[in-house]
């Protein structure tokens, strides 16, 4: 069999693996995870598609090799419900919600309403305790709230699409991301 010719960004599962990593050292480097919020939503603007999703997911990509070189996916087609339109909108609606709680508590530390909390949300529901990974470095503590609230969604969302990876087919997590169900509406409505 020929082997498919590789490109530099069939590569960027290094990346979102870094990204996870990194932020078991110094919780700052969570922001970095804004590239992968805003290049997609960038790219479905200018380009009224979903090239991100379909090349440059870093995150997609690793699914596919945990799930398929690894052999860790039991390549059953996921459920229906999960494909419909209600569930990824509900679903988005749901993580936006959640997004918007996270810059709540954000801005709650910056106006000195309440302190850093030096802890990672997993899903959306355990208090991980992370101090480990803050030596106290950013300049304002809302900057470091910032980033262990931003660091829990993609925690939140790696180890949701780990789980629908395992259990269904490597990138079933794609078919419910919040960032592919806003990019596909984007594309929709350039695309008109």
């Amino acid at each position: 069999m020929k082997n498919k010719k590789k490109y530099w960004y069939d590569y960027l599962w290094i990346l979102s693996s870094m990204y996870l990593i990194l932020g078991l050292f110094n919780i700052l480097f969570a922001w970095l995870g804004l590239i992968c919020f805003f290049t997609p939503l960038l790219i479905s603007m200018v380009k009224g598609n979903k090239a991100y999703c379909n090349k440059y997911c870093g995150r997609g990509q690793l699914f596919e090799l945990l799930g398929n070189r690894l052999r860790l996916s039991r390549k059953k087609d996921i459920p229906g419900f999960i494909k419909s339109r209600w569930f990824r909108y509900g679903f988005l609606v749901f993580f936006m919600v959640m997004f918007g709680n996270m810059l709540f508590s954000t801005y709650m530390v910056f106006s000195g309403a309440s302190g850093l909390k030096e802890t990672v949300k997993l899903l959306w529901t355990f208090n991980l305790p992370w101090h480990f990974a803050y030596n106290g470095t950013a300049p304002e503590p809302w900057i470091a709230q910032f980033a262990f609230g931003f660091y829990s969604v993609m925690l939140t969302s790696t180890v949701l699409g780990m789980i629908t990876m395992i259990l269904y087919k490597p990138r079933s997590w794609c078919v419910y991301c919040p960032m592919g169900t806003m990019t596909q509406g984007i594309c929709q409505l350039k695309n008109k």
